[in-house]
């Protein structure tokens, strides 16, 4: 059986809603990272980078990064449309993941969220926490544009795994007050009717 490294309301969420969408049976270990268990040597054997999420497949391989995880999801079980079926499309899928985690995660939400790892002094904090909030938005209104060429709520003409990407850093918005461009919101509350969202939220320990 796989095991699920995650932390609920973090990125690893979002990977969680691609488990659930596929109906796997996996077992979830659940890290606290500000309390070091991704520092932990257990936890580093498996993952040397002490980040989430990891997916531990049955064979023991470990992979990590949410865009490598959602990948292998979309291509391990095809029949099940993770991933648009033209294959620029599929790549225009992988370019949303990508922005997502490497910029409006990687780059906007870890100052806002990590505000020590930028500001040098104290009088800085801020500052950085507004120029998150920038690149937040800004990445935000990326997404607005590309959901205003579709015409469903989706990313793309159904579910896939950029709808997953895009949910956790719109969830993280909703919690934080962070205005969202309507297209953004529209796709936020489709997620949220999910019921395997619903579920997930629950399970993670919140209400939609």
């Amino acid at each position: 059986m796989m095991t699920f490294y995650m932390t609920p309301g973090s990125c690893s969420t979002g990977i969680h809603i691609l488990l659930e969408e596929l109906e796997l049976v996996f077992s979830a270990d659940v890290l606290n990272l500000p309390a070091g268990d991704g520092q932990k040597p257990e936890y580093l054997a498996i993952n040397p980078k002490g980040t989430i999420p990891t997916l531990l497949l049955d064979d023991g391989t470990a992979l990590t990064e949410f865009t490598a995880i959602a990948w292998w999801l979309a291509q391990r079980y095809p029949k099940r449309q993770l991933l648009p079926a033209d294959p620029v499309a599929q790549a225009k899928a992988l370019e949303i993941v990508s922005d997502v985690t490497a910029n409006i995660h990687g780059q906007g939400y870890t100052r806002i969220f990590t505000t020590d790892r930028y500001a040098l002094r104290a009088s800085d904090a801020d500052a950085v926490v507004n120029q998150g909030k920038v690149l937040v938005q800004k990445g935000l209104r990326r997404m607005a544009d590309h959901l205003a060429t579709t015409e469903g709520p989706w990313c793309f003409e159904h579910f896939t795994i950029a709808d997953a990407a895009l949910f956790y850093v719109e969830f993280w918005a909703d919690r934080i007050d962070l205005s969202m461009p309507e297209a953004c919101r529209k796709h936020f509350q489709a997620m949220c009717a999910r019921p395997v969202v619903k579920r997930v939220l629950m399970e993670e320990g919140y209400r939609v």
